[in-house]
């Protein structure tokens, strides 16, 4: 009888090694036998899923589809022999996080390693970036979002507070450029925003009945990230849309200065997300458990109101 697993390991690792060599040494075989497995893996599939050179390999569109499906085989059962053998469901295997770059840097990425330290089998990669993906598609496990989720029935979502905006500038760029009152006077500004690929800069107003909107406002730098803005800010570059948590500390100290108070502001959620799936791994529960806790102790950062 054929069997279906045969190659998947050694594959997984040929990947993940950068080497035929390097996944040999893992499972204390020759370099030729990863390969001749690999090989039969791909004759039993029907395509090729690594392109061989005599320096390295790389996935072809088709293996790298199929790696992140034998990654999620081979985590759920490390996940089951793991409660097997210890009689608990220890968090193990590799953990794939999405982050917002200066969010998940700052505040997300140092209380998640915290837990490798608990947990001598979680493993955890860290993606930074604050474009939208498709999580099923890219592999990720769990991510963390800021702003209005569209409808994905194959994920859930859990709050975990909510970012509120703020614009603000240095006391020596109001005293040089003056300091706005309405949305109209910005047109005389340098405005600072995050750089877009595709999507109009926009910064969040708030009309006479309270309404909050999106509005398109002129543009002098494109910044990649929220610490990159805050430094332009900081140094008299511009006015810059800033959330209260990047924002609070350079107001309380006199750094920076809130403008357009009465006719700015607006929030947006923060979710954790994970994929839907038969049951929750551990090494996901325990990741959601940490960010819900985090929350809870932390509402200068998940729920920062203005100064």
């Amino acid at each position: 009888m054929e069997d279906r697993f045969a190659g998947i390991r050694e594959f997984v690792l040929a990947i993940e090694k950068g080497s035929l060599t390097g996944a040999a040494m893992q499972l204390g075989l020759t370099g030729s036998a990863v390969g001749k497995s690999i090989s039969k893996l791909e004759a039993r599939l029907g395509v090729q899923l690594l392109h061989r050179t005599t320096r390295r390999i790389d996935l072809t569109n088709e293996g790298e589809a199929y790696l992140l499906s034998c990654r999620r085989i081979l985590d759920e059962l490390d996940q089951a022999e793991s409660f097997l053998a210890t009689g608990h469901r220890e968090p193990i295997g590799r953990l794939r996080i999405d982050l917002p770059t200066t969010f998940g840097r700052r505040h997300i990425v140092p209380p998640l390693l915290e837990l490798t330290g608990k947990f001598s089998r979680l493993d955890l990669s860290f993606t930074l970036r604050d474009q939208a993906i498709d999580m099923l598609s890219e592999g990720i496990d769990m991510a963390v979002r800021i702003g209005i989720l569209g409808d994905h029935p194959e994920l859930i979502a859990r709050h975990l507070g909510d970012q509120h905006m703020v614009i603000c500038a240095s006391p020596a760029y109001l005293g040089r450029k003056g300091v706005p009152h309405l949305y109209d006077d910005l047109r005389r500004h340098d405005c600072l925003v995050g750089w877009r690929r595709t999507t109009k800069p926009t910064w969040l107003f708030k009309d006479s009945t309270g309404t909050i909107s999106s509005q398109e406002v002129p543009v002098r730098h494109e910044l990649p990230d929220g610490d990159a803005l805050l430094h332009a800010c900081l140094s008299g570059c511009g006015l810059a849309q800033l959330p209260s948590w990047l924002a609070n500390d350079g107001l309380r100290s006199g750094l920076l200065v809130q403008v357009l108070r009465n006719t700015t502001g607006g929030s947006m959620p923060i979710h954790v997300l994970w994929q839907k799936t038969w049951h929750l791994q551990p090494k996901v529960r325990v990741a959601v458990d940490a960010l819900v806790n985090l929350a809870k102790n932390r509402p200068d950062v998940f729920n920062a109101k203005l100064l």
